[in-house]
């Protein structure tokens, strides 16, 4: 097959399926989201790939806007990047698009924005179709009033609160760009952007949102947390089923913001 003389930088655009995934970063005997990529970009390329990702999404998270990037040496047309990959990775991940990139881009690393959104559906009894792929809610929920207590997260903070043990993070800050509590009949979808997160930083938001959704929490419970720089003093984290990456920034393109396939 065919060698460029320098190494090229591609960009791929990914959806997956959380639910069939230990996570996106490789384990060892799990499945993950890297492996099922890298494998199939190294039989296209013909060479070994490794990729890295604009987020490394948790077990049973979703994506519907992902971006990886890797540097090959392989030349081949951007539609076998797309073909190529999604022909070979199994159902559960598909490549969206595929675009040549400057040799200093990083998915990770030069991103300015990542954006989730968080899907809570309300009935009586547990959805059997769309099992794994929202939270469940036996209770109506207030979305005026997790739209409300959402608001306290704007800005540049300390999100000590709302960080997993084990978070690798050297700062707690995060500045939240947007944050949003709609509903859509008997769906709640809480969408959130920030420039980054700390470790299930958004299922834990989810967590708190959900009380105040409850009735159970006053609509400045948000605000009290973020103060208390105590993540013991929040709720528990909430089911990663219900949530999506659904769109990254960088400072010369961006993803549509692709919204979750549960409506």
């Amino acid at each position: 097959m065919q060698k460029q003389t320098d190494d090229a930088t591609i960009a791929l655009g990914v959806e997956y399926d959380g639910a069939a995934f230990s996570g996106f970063q490789r384990q060892r005997d799990r499945p993950s989201v890297q492996a099922a990529l890298e494998t199939a970009i190294s039989r296209v390329a013909d060479e070994p790939v490794q990729i890295v990702a604009a987020g490394r999404t948790d077990a049973g998270v979703h994506a519907t806007g992902q971006v990886v990037s890797f540097r090959t040496g392989a030349s081949r047309p951007l539609v076998a990047w797309q073909r190529g990959v999604n022909a070979l990775a199994g159902g559960a991940v598909s490549v969206l698009w595929a675009r040549a990139e400057e040799a200093r881009f990083h998915a990770r690393f030069s991103a300015v924005a990542r954006r989730y959104a968080y899907v809570f559906v309300e009935s009586e009894a547990p959805p059997a179709l769309l099992r794994g792929k929202v939270c469940w809610s036996r209770q109506r929920l207030d979305a005026a009033a997790m739209h409300a207590a959402a608001q306290a997260l704007l800005g540049e903070q300390d999100f000590t609160s709302f960080r997993a043990a084990g978070c690798q993070s050297r700062s707690p800050f995060r500045c939240v760009q947007a944050a949003s509590v709609q509903r859509h009949e008997d769906r709640v979808v809480f969408d959130i952007q920030a420039n980054a997160f700390l470790l299930r930083m958004v299922r834990n938001i989810a967590g708190a949102l959900q009380e105040v959704g409850r009735q159970g929490q006053p609509a400045d419970y948000l605000g009290r947390l973020l103060q208390l720089k105590n993540r013991s003093a929040a709720p528990r984290t909430a089911p990663p089923d219900g949530l999506y990456l659904t769109q990254v920034s960088y400072p010369h393109f961006a993803m549509p913001n692709r919204a979750p396939p549960v409506f």
